[in-house]
């Protein structure tokens, strides 16, 4: 202890008059550094750091401002980078630009910068063709970029080391971002940029936070990549994006590319929570897009030929989840393909259906690309399943469909169905030319509950109850889907049943109002109901009117039989009729009762014919 005791203060006196002489000359250091450093060489310095990174011209207008505390630090006013020609275009400016440098080396005539701080900066690029950035004008970045060697490990790149330049933290507040892609034509326009990017080297790996306002919204993405030099060089490198705005927002992680899409092989989610707001947003047009509320996916991303193939996909549209497989690929004419099988737990078949409704022809491709429908610019091949599925207030089991959009015909096919107890099947078709050439519909229904559909549906006045009613239906139109009403339709139907009773219909008093007036309501006789053994109608359909050209309604003892015209626009009907024994031994006690019904349903205005062809009565004479 007494040993200690007497070396201990020695070695306290020396270390303090060491930390006092550093303390002193390091004092002495920064109180003399502004009268060693040249501003106009930390001013040079910037203007050949800039145009050096970038292979433009780097122009200052406003006097460096120079702080040596807490770190060496240069603050320059009014930066300017213009094409390296007499008047050349301006390429980006800054408001105001600081920067971190080296003492040591700007006292001896050389300056070092990092850590760099951009204020409203505006940055103006361009997208070529293949899909690369036009970066730089052969500066130190585009000569990095050039000669990075695509062999690089995971964990950084390879390039020369008079390439792998020092880049450290660059921090953006307040900028704007102007992008022209000369691929679509586009003009893509961000400002409120404020970012903090970390990239220690080029060969380094880069992180970036990015928030921005574009069209509105204020978005976010969210950047880490291993091999950055690499992807900006159009190459493909592992990498994980983010971005998030309130109508949508997505995360991608694996191999990417910002020149070929097709090289991607990674997992992929996403979600708009609001279709409409977002195509709105996205300034795109979607048919039916009143129908999809959300949208929500995750799959597997793999490069097929000429495409990608979402594997393993599970995806929401409203509240329907679907599981499957999906191609999006290119047809040999340039055209994108969406193919693929999908199984849905429920589904709603009114968007697919409406996509057929909404005007598709365009008369040129640029037409098409700002007017025209999606189902002009792709080419579709989907088969879809579901336990569940609704079109209105029609609901449907265990159904199998297809969607096909190709070589200027698109097809809906519903292959198999439950409906109502039976089995369904339908085919929709848009004729060709350019869309314009009208369509079809057929639909074949077995079997099926039609007396539960009409009392679910709540239909007013007297129809039929009916537990294996079938329907077989035709229809047409030669003007463009879009535009046609009934009056253009056209078609056929036939539809036939077993037993079943006809409601609000009492035969009996029926006769009996038969023979005592000359007019009555179809509800004067709502009373009872008709017990049938069949139903058996045809019908066909032009000019805004079904002709029902045979209707028989068979039952026990007597039938009903219907011909005439019912025109759709007024809700009216004008039909003959009669009421006859089934059985001819029978006709004496129930004779022929000939009748016309019309007026509007579903209270029409029944008229005897045998009351009609009664002459009036000559008064008596006195």
């Amino acid at each position: 202890m007494r040993s200690a005791s007497r070396w201990l203060p020695s070695v306290v006196r020396t270390t303090g008059i060491i930390l006092l002489t550093i303390l002193i000359i390091f004092a002495v250091f920064r109180a003399t550094a502004p009268f060693l450093i040249s501003s106009g060489l930390v001013r040079s310095g910037i203007e050949k750091a800039l145009s050096e990174w970038t292979g433009y011209r780097a122009q200052i207008e406003g006097d460096p401002t120079l702080d040596f505390w807490p770190t060496p630090r240069v603050t320059l006013n009014q930066v300017t980078i213009r094409e390296p020609t007499k008047n050349g275009k301006v390429l980006g400016h800054v408001d105001s630009l600081s920067a971190d440098f080296s003492l040591l080396s700007a006292i001896r005539g050389r300056a070092h910068f990092h850590e760099f701080h951009f204020l409203r900066p505006t940055l103006y690029i361009r997208r070529d063709e293949n899909g690369l950035i036009d970066w730089t004008n052969e500066g130190r970045l585009s000569k990095a970029i050039e000669q990075v060697d695509a062999s690089s490990s995971s964990q950084g790149v390879s390039i020369p080391k008079d390439q792998d330049a020092a880049i450290g933290m660059l921090t953006i507040e307040d900028g704007s971002v102007e992008m022209t892609d000369d691929r679509s034509g586009n003009v893509y326009k961000m400002n409120g940029v404020n970012a903090d990017i970390s990239w220690p080297r080029l060969s380094r790996p880069m992180t970036a936070v990015i928030l921005a306002r574009f069209n509105g919204q204020d978005v976010k993405l969210n950047f880490d990549s291993t091999q950055p030099l690499l992807l900006f060089a159009g190459k493909s490198v592992d990498a994980r994006t983010s971005f998030s705005s309130p109508l949508i927002s997505w995360t991608y992680a694996g191999v990417t590319s910002i020149s070929d899409l097709s090289t991607l092989a990674g997992n992929l989610e996403l979600s708009v929570p609001n279709v409409p707001s977002f195509l709105a947003w996205s300034g795109q047009h979607l048919p039916a897009a009143d129908a999809l509320k959300n949208v929500s996916l995750n799959a597997d991303i793999a490069a097929i030929e000429n495409g990608l193939r979402f594997n393993n996909l599970n995806f929401k549209v409203n509240d329907s989840a679907a599981s499957g497989v999906m191609d999006l690929s290119y047809t040999t004419a340039g055209k994108p393909k969406i193919s693929g099988t999908l199984a849905f737990d429920q589904m709603n078949l009114n968007p697919f259906l409406a996509a057929f409704s909404m005007r598709l022809a365009a008369e040129t491709a640029f037409d098409a690309l700002l007017n025209g429908n999606p189902l002009q610019r792709l080419d579709l091949d989907m088969t879809l399943s579901s336990n569940k599925a609704a079109l209105g207030p029609f609901q449907f089991d265990n159904i199998g469909a297809s969607l096909l959009v190709a070589g200027g015909k698109a097809k809906f096919d519903i292959g198999d169905s439950g409906f109502e107890g039976g089995s369904l099947t339908a085919h929709l078709e848009v004729a060709p030319g350019d869309f314009d050439g009208g369509g079809k519909l057929q639909i074949s229904i077995r079997n099926a509950d039609f007396g539960g559909l009409f009392t679910r549906l709540k239909l007013p006045g007297p129809l039929p109850l009916m537990t294996a009613g079938s329907l077989d239906l035709a229809l047409s139109t030669s003007k463009p889907i879009w535009v046609a009403t009934l009056s253009d339709v056209a078609g056929k139907m036939h539809f036939q049943s077993t037993t079943g009773s006809f409601r609000q219909f009492d035969i009996s008093t029926f006769r009996g109002l038969a023979a005592e007036k000359a007019f009555f309501r179809m509800s004067d006789i709502a009373g009872g109901s008709f017990d049938f053994d069949s139903i058996n109608v045809d019908a066909s359909f032009a000019k805004g009117s079904a002709e029902v050209q045979n209707a028989t309604i068979a039952g026990r003892n007597e039938t009903v039989t219907l011909n005439g015209v019912v025109p759709f626009r007024s809700n009216g009907l004008a039909l003959s009729g009669a009421i006859d024994a089934t059985a001819p031994a029978d006709s004496e006690e129930l004779p022929m009762l000939p009748f016309f019904i019309g007026g509007t349903w579903p209270d029409p205005v029944v008229s005897p014919v045998t009351t009609l062809l009664q002459k009036p009565a000559q008064p008596q004479e006195q």
